[in-house]
Order: C-alpha cells, then structure tokens, then sequence
C-alpha cells in the first residue's frame, strides 16, 4: 500500500505542509485545544496534507512542576483525547501535536493524529538540562527513532534538542528513509539566536539529505520568549520558508519530495552511514496515503503541473536586526505576562530617566495607551529637566498621567528618624536618606497598584541588578521588571531604535542625552556609584554571562582595580536579585532561570593569598600545583 500510494504521482511527490506557530497557555488545557482546532480548521481549508504544532503545545511549556502533579497529566491526557476526536471533522489532514506522555513513566512526547486516531508516538530522546531548562527533573528520555508515512511521505517527527545534536534521532530517521524531517520546537528566544539555530538546521538538512521543517512556539511564559520564526530547509539546505517572528502565524509549504530522492542519488556516502543505522530502524509506520479528498489535495501526476503550487503559499520573512528583536520581545513579553496573569493596566513610575521612559513606552506598545498610566514623583532633589522629561513623554504617548510629590512624607520619615540619626554616631553615608525616596515612591506606586488592581512595572535595568544599584522595597518593588536583562548600553540602542521607527522623538532626546542619575542627593551621578556604563557593561558581559575569571579580564584590556570592584559589587548583590520580581531574557545568560549562585559564599573568583610563612615554601608550592593542574 506504502509503494502504491507513493507511485501515483509518478515523478513528482506534493505534500502540503503547515506549521503552526501559535502562543499558548500553560495550564490552560481547553483554550490551548481551541487555538489548535482553529489552527486545523485553516490548515484542512488551504489543503494541507500536514499541521504541526509546538513541543508541549497541549499542556503549554513551560509546565515546570505542574507535571509533578498526577491530576494535571491526566487532564492533559484527556485534552489530547478531546483533540484527537476533533480530527475526524478533518479528513485527510495529519495533525502533530506536543504533549506529556504517562506511560511507565513521564515523557516529552509528540502525538500523531489522523482521522479520530492517535497512530502513533514518539518520545523526546535528548532532554536539556543546562541555562533555563530542567527537563530531566520532569521526564524520562525515549530510545526509539520511528518513521511514519504521511500524505505518502516518509516523515520523521522528533522535538527540539534532538535536532540539535549531529547524530542524534533526526538523523537516525533520515538514514532509515526519512525524507522530511518535522521537528516541534519550544525553544526560548535570546538576542541573536536565530541565526545559531539556522546554520545547525541547515547543516543537518544538507547532512542528511532531507527536508527539515522547524517549528517553534511563540509567546511569553514568565521570564522566557519564544520567539517562534518557524524555519523550512530544503535537502540542499536552503531557507525556503520563514514564519514571523513574535507573532502568531501559519506557515504553509508546498513541497516536492521528490527532489530528496534526486539530491541523494547525488550524495552516495550517505549510504554508508545508513548501513550503521539499519539494525537500529524499524518499518515506517503508515497513516495517510496522498489524500481521501481529491477536492482538497487535486492528484497531480507529473512536475510540470506541480509548478504553479509549488512556492505560492510559500514565503521568507524578513529576520529583524538586533534591537528590532530586543524591543520586540520585550514587548510580546510584557503583554503576556500581563496578560495571561489576569491584568488589564500597568502603572509606571515616571523619573524622566532613561529606563522608565523605555518601560512605559514599551508597556504602551504592548497594552495600549488607554491601559497605561505614568505617575511622577518628584523630590527635592528632582531636576526641572527631568519632571518636564517625565510629563513630556506622557504626552508623546498619551497616556494617563499624575504627579505624586513626596516632599511632605519624605520629610516626616526624616522627622520621625531624627532622633535615632541625631544619637551622637557618625553618619557614614547619605544612603539611608537616599533609599527612603525611593521605598517612598514604591509604596505610593503599590498603593495605586493595590486601589485600581493594575501591575506595576519596575524600570531597573540588568546592570543596575548585576551590582546592587536599586533599592529594596524602593524602585524594585512591582510586579513584573520589563528591561531586568537589559544591559544599560542597550538601553540606549532600543530607545535609539523606537524613536527612529517612530520617526519622531517619542523619547524626549534630552531623556537620552543627559548624563543618568537617580536624584536622591544634590548633583548626583551614576558615575560618582559606578564605573561609565561603555566600561561597566562589557565586564559585566564577561563576568555575569562569559564567566571570565579576574585574569582573564586583565588581559581584555580593563583596569584591574574596575574589575576587582565589579566582582565585588556583583558577588555582593546576589541577595537583592533573589528578592527582584520576574523579568524578560533577552541575553544568552540572565539572572534568575539562568544564572544561580548561592546567597551565602566566600568566593569571590579573585586573586588569592595564602598566608604561609616563608619557611613553609615547599607546602605553598605543593598547594600552588594541586589548584593549578588540569
């Protein structure tokens, strides 16, 4: 039946493929099954022999220790169920599906779905446990590698990190007869990703000589993006379709499977590897001949009269450039936490600084402007440029706005600490004075989050979190931290970016000119706190992200002393992070999911100094040799 079907179409081999890239919720089984039977209504009416959609599309990804909880895998369980028997009212479409799979065990699984039946499963193989991912906490790893064919097409369906590695199932399946390998993806977003994830997919399409279809969620869940780009390579490994990025989307291919047979008729080394594969494959298991609605799928029997389909569904989007996607993610990522947490409006402290006016400008873009409210809260220490920066954005953006001055509570705290400032002790900073503004200004902002039940967003930025610049229960009080993996250069750029798309200064340019400074003291720097910011952040990159150790950040080119201070500053911090709300990573290594150091730690990664006494020598050289051997 297998040989018969596929020789019908005599030398060329259609198959209509469609990728849905949809953003789900987790824990939301039945809305999550909606958005997928939508999905499927629209690919069954362009006719498509084939839907994909995300890893762990079902139970949404995500589900960290929901899965932990019997009661919600068998919800799940009876979700799939729900979905399969919503097949039957599509004839002729296979349908791929991401869900958590009980059996013995607990595994990452893809189901595939045809015609009110689940005809078959395939178990993820390669389970990641590095950077935000903690999937061996969750499943068990699957052994086996099945083929399947489809709309007469041998299909091999793995997800995510099996793809990734060279010899993994992906490449297993294409050496036991796969021709188009679909891999469903949830696979969170990081600046420049894309471009890594597309040389690995092309390489293992011209490696094995198949068609490689990628797709990936889209969507914000928690601190993570998924930025969802859906890719096609053809066997060649050529880009020939691209799906949008950070927008829902159906991607729809036309494919010619025939020009796989001819590309590794030209590629006989594959041969060899296929010999080692043999006794490890098993016979494609068979789910959908060409099609059972000639209407939908019209039998094409030769190339020639399959050119006009090919490549007209078919497209490439453009990739954005680098603080396109930064502000674009941020954006998505704002909106869903806000979102799917059950808010409608945030509020926003307006400084007239550099990172609120980003915050709002972002939550504008996300919300709305009729969801958005800026509230000033100036001090005496507030400058005249910045309350009118601050009320000039509101204006740009036009959202709510009200000023909140905090003269007269600051005042009475200075009042009631007098005595207890006043006892005869030497004052050693103006820190205090300084950090009771800012809890002043966080608990009005509370309390307007508290009285009309809106998220307030903080504002800090990754390299305020990196060494301790905010205060606790001040400016990092909120909800939700928009730019928390945000380094300050880059702040800059995004804002840059949007005032140049909106081709207007929607951030006031003296916002972006003035030197930063939180105004808590007269004439007040961030320089007088911290090295400039062009020097703080590249350490900050080695160190934080890189892991550099002190040596070797020498050798980069910084003073030592700056780097010294820069460790210190970032070891001595960790204890405010674990106290900072949730934010959006958009670097390939973050505070929080990513990055987990422990509170309490005496190292601090610089130069030590054994205090031996110099007749002790040989015992400091036997040391010096144990700690510096491979």
């Amino acid at each position: 039946m297998i040989a018969e079907t596929q020789a019908s179409v005599g030398g060329a081999r259609p198959l209509r493929l469609a990728l849905a890239q949809i953003n789900v919720t987790v824990g939301d089984l039945m809305g999550n099954v909606e958005r997928m039977i939508h999905a499927m209504r629209q690919a069954a009416e362009s006719g498509s022999n084939l839907v994909a959609f995300p890893e762990l599309a079902l139970p949404g990804y995500p589900p960290e220790d929901l899965l932990l909880k019997p009661g919600f895998v068998a919800d799940n369980l009876r979700a799939l169920e729900h979905l399969t028997h919503a097949t039957r009212e599509f004839p002729g479409l296979a349908v791929v599906v991401g869900f958590a799979d009980r059996t013995n065990d607990l595994y990452n699984a893809a189901a595939i779905l045809f015609e009110g039946e689940a005809r078959g499963i395939y178990h993820k193989h390669y389970l990641p446990n590095y950077g935000v991912f903690d999937e061996d906490r969750y499943f068990a790893a699957g052994v086996h590698s099945p083929c399947y064919i489809i709309g007469g097409v041998t299909v091999g369906i793995n997800i995510c990190e099996d793809i990734w590695y060279p010899t993994g199932p992906a490449t297993e399946q294409a050496y036991a007869g796969a021709e188009l390998l679909i891999n469903i993806s949830a696979s969170p977003f990081f600046i420049g990703k894309q471009a890594a994830r597309e040389r690995m997919l092309s390489t293992r399409a011209a490696d094995t000589g198949s068609i490689v279809a990628y797709l990936n969620l889209v969507g914000g869940q928690d601190e993570l993006i998924f930025d969802g780009s859906s890719v096609v390579f053809d066997e060649e490994g050529e880009l020939i379709a691209r799906a949008k990025a950070f927008e829902e989307d159906l991607l729809i291919v036309d494919l010619d499977i025939a020009d796989v047979f001819r590309t590794r008729l030209h590629g006989p080394r594959r041969r060899k590897e296929r010999l080692a594969a043999h006794d490890r494959t098993a016979q494609p298991l068979f789910i959908s001949g060409i099609s059972t609605q000639p209407e939908l799928h019209p039998d094409v029997s030769t190339l020639d009269a399959l050119q006009p389909r090919l490549g007209r569904t078919s497209r490439i989007e453009p990739l954005p450039g680098r603080a396109e996607e930064g502000y674009r993610a941020l954006v998505l990522g704002t909106r869903d936490y806000v979102r799917k947490n059950g808010f409608r409006d945030a509020v926003i402290g307006l400084s007239g600084g550099i990172d609120s006016a980003l915050t709002a400008t972002i939550a504008v873009d996300a919300l709305g402007k009729e969801h958005v409210w800026g509230i000033s809260m100036p001090s005496r220490y507030s400058s005249e440029g910045s309350k009118d920066d601050a009320r000039d954005l509101a204006e740009n953006l036009d959202i709510r706005y009200l000023t909140l001055p905090i003269e007269e509570p600051f005042a009475a705290y200075l009042k009631v600490l007098e005595p207890a400032f006043d006892s005869g002790e030497p004052a050693t900073s103006t820190l205090p004075e300084e950090n009771i503004q800012a809890r002043i200004r966080g608990n009005l902002l509370m309390a307007l989050s508290n009285r009309f039940g809106s998220i307030l967003l903080t504002t800090g930025n990754k390299s305020e979190m990196a060494v301790g610049y905010a205060t606790l229960y001040g400016d990092m009080a909120g909800g939700f931290a928009v730019l928390k993996d945000v380094f300050k250069t880059f702040v800059y750029e995004l804002a840059r970016w949007r005032n140049a798309h909106a081709g207007m200064p929607l951030i006031p340019e003296s916002t972006i000119t003035k030197p930063p400074s939180a105004e808590l003291r007269p004439g007040q720097q961030d320089t007088d706190s911290l090295p400039p910011y062009d020097i703080l952040d590249p350490i900050l990159r080695a160190y934080v992200e890189e892991d550099r150790t002190f040596e070797e950040m020498v050798t980069l080119g910084f003073a030592p002393e700056t780097i010294q201070r820069v460790m210190n500053l970032v070891d001595m911090s960790e204890y405010k992070r674990r106290q900072a709300p949730p934010g959006i990573k958009v670097t390939g290594r973050a505070f929080g999911r990513d990055r987990r150091l422990p509170l309490t730690s005496a190292y601090r990664g610089q130069p030590a100094t054994y205090p031996f006494a110099p007749e002790d020598e040989k015992r400091q050289r036997d040391v010096t040799a144990i700690y510096s051997s491979p």
